[in-house]
């Protein structure tokens, strides 16, 4: 957890110092080319083409039809001043964008909608979660999605509207920025039951053969839940404050379905809460298998250390060679010492066990 907080410190270190509105990419530095995708559809037609210049987006800001606009990548800061200008968006907002340390929040500013999301998805190499920042700005008739990278898990909406399935080309783009809210919602989903597997194999590693590196694993677990926890726990609030109704911009056709985001959104948070305590009782319960552990190997040397003392008394006795002493010089002396001190033994054990000290 501390190399992922000072990661975000030194990214939030690179607008320091710089006056308001400054765009600067918080993000790690990349080679690969921005890619920019432009989805155009109503209820009767649609296309979709791949573009390299900002300025074919411009012609789709004002036709009747809904316009989805994609950009993946985030390191060339002056597109995404250009999309700014282009289409009035605040030097703030645009701000924002670049840097990929915040949290996820809604901005009503009335003529669009900036929404931020964290986007999730499960390194099975790792076996980690990965978290990237999605912006989406949410107009009359248009929606721009900003990613830092190539990968979403949007196939599914762009799947229906390619072929006409559902109500997405039948609705505007309110409902077009719902459905790709609620699948953001949705993967949290897939994501929890891959944490979950991973909760159960530990509990199970807990309770058979617990190791000092159960600890660690206990440890990163919890820091995921805890960053998880914090990328999710705003969500709440952004979704409450969309399904209010407040907006312009939101159609009342579409706040029935943000009602229901709202209801998932609610549902992952309760996950993410029980995995947290799940994970916290099995800190307890690992701390306590460790005492209960040592608390057995004190027993079992307490219990060997007790069964000598007479026996180290009696040989103590006997190892003191003071010259009179009759038994030293008795025939069968060295055989009967050895059973009275077998016996006591024999006996102490025998009591140990019916007192189930054993």
């Amino acid at each position: 957890m501390t190399k992922l907080i000072n990661r975000l410190s030194k990214k939030r270190l690179k607008t320091l110092g710089q006056p308001p509105g400054t765009l600067i990419f918080t993000g790690e530095k990349k080679t690969e080319e921005i890619t920019i995708t432009i989805i155009d559809y109503d209820e009767n037609q649609y296309q979709e083409k791949k573009v390299k210049t900002v300025e074919e987006c411009f012609p789709f800001k004002e036709t009747p039809t809904v316009t989805w606009i994609n950009i993946n990548g985030l390191h060339e800061p002056y597109i995404i001043e250009q999309v700014g200008e282009y289409f009035n968006i605040h030097p703030l907002i645009l701000e924002d964008i670049l840097n990929i340390t915040q949290r996820p929040k809604l901005d009503d500013l009335g003529d669009y909608i900036y929404i931020i999301l964290k986007m999730l998805s499960y390194d099975e190499g790792k076996r980690r979660i990965d978290i990237e920042q999605v912006s989406f700005l949410l107009g009359s008739n248009f929606v721009i999605s900003f990613q830092e990278k190539e990968g979403d898990v949007f196939n599914p909406i762009r799947e229906r509207i390619r072929t006409g399935k559902g109500r997405v080309r039948k609705m505007g783009a309110d409902y077009l920025a719902y459905a790709l809210i609620d699948a953001v919602v949705d993967n949290y989903f897939i994501i929890l039951e891959q944490l979950g597997e991973e909760v159960e194999l530990l509990e199970e590693e807990l309770l058979t053969n617990p190791a000092p590196e159960t600890s660690v694993k206990i440890h990163a677990m919890k820091r995921e839940l805890i960053f998880l926890r914090r990328s999710i726990w705003p969500l709440r609030e952004l979704i409450y404050v969309l399904e209010r109704g407040e907006s312009k911009i939101i159609k009342k056709a579409t706040l029935l379905f943000l009602r229901d985001v709202y209801d998932h959104t609610v549902q992952v948070i309760d996950s993410v809460e029980a995995f947290r305590d799940i994970v916290s009782g099995m800190l307890d319960t690992y701390l306590s298998s460790l005492s209960n552990r040592m608390n057995e190997v004190m027993k079992v040397l307490t219990l060997i250390a007790t069964i000598f003392i007479p026996l180290t008394f009696i040989a103590g006795i006997y190892g003191m060679n003071f010259h009179f002493m009759p038994e030293l010089a008795w025939r069968w002396a060295y055989p009967i010492v050895w059973i009275v001190m077998c016996t006591i033994g024999i006996l102490m054990l025998f009591l140990f066990k019916r007192k189930k000290w054993l």
